[in-house]
């Protein structure tokens, strides 16, 4: 009948269609073998690593158990394990098939539970992290942080997931920020346009700044929720807004190292015997010498140490004269900020592989990804500086370069250097090898040296009466205690800062779009105040910069003899409060 022959036809069509896209599928699979068999025979080490294969429905019981180090041997897109809660996982090819992109191989090589934990509020399957498990880390672990010991965190993630779904919004942004985003590109590329065509003078230098200033806002109101993945529920989106940090001169790859892999899991906390090496020149971040990065502790925060020797940002590290001075210098070393890391710090990573302690090759490990940063950097550097010079001449071009970088830095350390360094914040430390190498000490006494304290050695937690038993190195009650807040509640300065002045609910929850803050900072300050966690907030931008300021005045000196909090409530509440 014509109909069969019809549908005959239909079908011999819809195979004809199908068969390149087969080709192609075939050739990838193909090419990734092949990477995949190069990465074996570079490292030969890898194969005798490798678990023998479980197959579904086996009955074997053998448990397999891995060091860190060889967790960290398998650290590119093209071969990629991680830790979560002390199950090793294989990754490599879920990632191809993860909700949330390629974000997961930010874990390669890495103690993953942070991330695990932080960017899924509402939970995980248990069953996928079973079909991802080949083995399990011997005994080795060293954290500073306490998971699973109390339901604070777990607690509060109920409780923001379902203020969430209460007022009917995804995780993800929206057409809010969809929106605010248009406007903030039309006002970059719109003043860069002006700053071309403006005569050099006052008019040409307003325009800089301003593209400066909108430079900034692309990095905290775009790129920032962009490279968390809290940007679009579009995996595709979420990169192009990631991808604007590339469009003003940084690189998205080394923000995703030093901020998703450094600061945000470890705020605050200083290991000793690495920021010693740094000092001493051992441990710099552009040598690639050093062959034991992946024997190194990741609980570090770069941001409190990479300052160091020229600011001191952590009670730990010696005062030198010129810090008794430093509140007065640091607004002009803030306007270096960005300019910094796009003429040194990018190209030192990429080199090298690594920031300081934490390794980089689960970005720059792959020949994609540093493709995109060596483009990217040279079509940046055509309209940030080649135009301008050719408008204005070399010399004034440059002087544009750099005044607008100036302009961009001072903005962005403003709104984020006081979230962290502030009075009243806590600092943490581990690895103090006149401590930690005391043969003597006790599990009891080692487990007490986890306590985050302020810059006076005090423990605001400590004077927070609560039956809820919270640990003092609970990781999410740390966060609380090294970050603050500024203009809690304000609708406005969420949008103006991209959410750095709801910062205790961006540590807390940095998959939640930063439009979303505003809406739940009441569930948060209630959740810490029942749980006897610190909250820490100041009335405003003015204020918390005011106290910003005062406190390098004070880390210049000496740190004072510790005090018991115990004997300061009413202070300490105060404070806290």
């Amino acid at each position: 009948p014509a109909s069969v022959v019809v549908r005959h036809g239909d079908l011999r069509r819809r195979l004809l269609l199908q068969l390149p896209i087969q080709v192609v599928l075939r050739v990838f699979e193909l090419a990734n073998n092949i990477v995949i068999k190069t990465t074996m025979c570079r490292n030969p080490d890898l194969l005798q690593q490798q678990p023998p294969p479980s197959k579904a429905g086996s009955s074997t019981t053998t448990t397999h158990y891995f060091s860190l180090k060889e967790v960290a041997q398998h650290n590119v897109p093209e071969d990629a394990w991680c830790s979560v809660h002390g199950s090793v996982l294989n990754i490599t090819e879920f990632a191809k098939r993860h909700p949330g992109g390629d974000l997961i191989l930010l874990a390669a090589g890495k103690d993953a539970t942070t991330l695990v934990e932080t960017y899924h509020p509402a939970g995980y399957p248990a069953a996928a992290i079973s079909k991802l498990e080949i083995g399990r880390l011997n005994n080795e672990s060293n954290s500073f942080y306490s998971w699973n010991e109390s339901e604070f965190y777990s607690v509060l993630k109920q409780r923001v997931v379902q203020r969430l779904k209460d007022r009917k919004l995804t995780r993800r942004g929206s057409t809010e920020i969809q929106i605010k985003a248009l406007l903030i590109l039309f006002g970059f590329w719109y003043s860069l346009y002006k700053m071309y065509t403006t005569s050099f003078g006052v008019g040409a230098c307003w325009w800089t700044m301003v593209m400066g200033v909108f430079a900034h806002f692309v990095g905290t109101c775009i790129q920032h929720d962009g490279n968390h993945g809290a940007f679009s529920q579009q995996k595709w989106l979420n990169k192009v807004a990631g991808w604007t940090l590339d469009m003003i001169g940084a690189s998205g790859f080394t923000w995703e190292i030093q901020h998703m892999l450094g600061h945000h899991p470890y705020t605050n906390l200083l290991d000793v015997k690495e920021a010693n090496e740094k000092l001493k020149g051992t441990m710099s971040s552009s040598s690639s010498s050093d062959p034991a990065t992946s024997l190194k502790d990741q609980e570090s925060d770069p941001d409190v140490f990479s300052s160091f020797p020229l600011m001191r940002m952590h009670p730990h590290q010696s005062p030198a004269w010129y810090h008794a001075y430093q509140h007065f210098y640091a607004p002009f070393l803030f306007a270096f900020m960005t300019i910094a890391k796009v003429l040194q710090q990018d190209f030192e990573i990429v080199f090298s592989g690594k920031l300081y302690h934490i390794d980089a090759m689960c970005r720059y490990g792959s020949k994609l990804n540093v493709a995109r940063f060596w483009i990217m950097k040279v079509i940046t550097t055509l309209y940030m500086v080649g135009i301008p010079c050719y408008c204005h001449g070399i010399g004034r071009g440059l002087f544009l370069f750099v005044l607008g970088h100036f302009t961009c830095g001072e903005v962005l350390a403003t709104m984020f250097i006081v979230n962290h360094v502030i009075e009243g914040v806590s600092y943490l430390k581990k690895n103090d090898d006149d401590k930690d190498d005391d043969k003597a000490s006790t599990s009891t006494q080692q487990r007490q040296e986890k306590v985050p304290q302020t810059f006076q050695g005090v423990t605001p937690m400590k004077s927070l009466s609560s039956e809820k038993g919270v640990p003092l190195n609970d990781w999410a009650a740390v966060q609380c205690q090294t970050s603050v807040n500024w203009s809690p509640g304000s609708w406005f300065w969420n949008h103006v800062s991209g959410g750095l002045s709801h910062q205790i609910e961006h540590h807390l929850f940095p998959s939640l779009c930063h439009t979303h803050y505003v809406y739940i900072q009441d569930v948060v300050e209630s959740t810490c105040h029942e749980y006897g966690v610190p909250y820490q907030s100041e009335p405003s931008l003015y204020v918390a910069y005011g106290k910003m300021m005062s406190h390098l005045r004070d880390m210049g000196q000496p740190q004072p003899a510790e005090t018991d909090a115990a004997a300061l409530p009413s202070a300490v509440k105060a404070k806290s409060e």
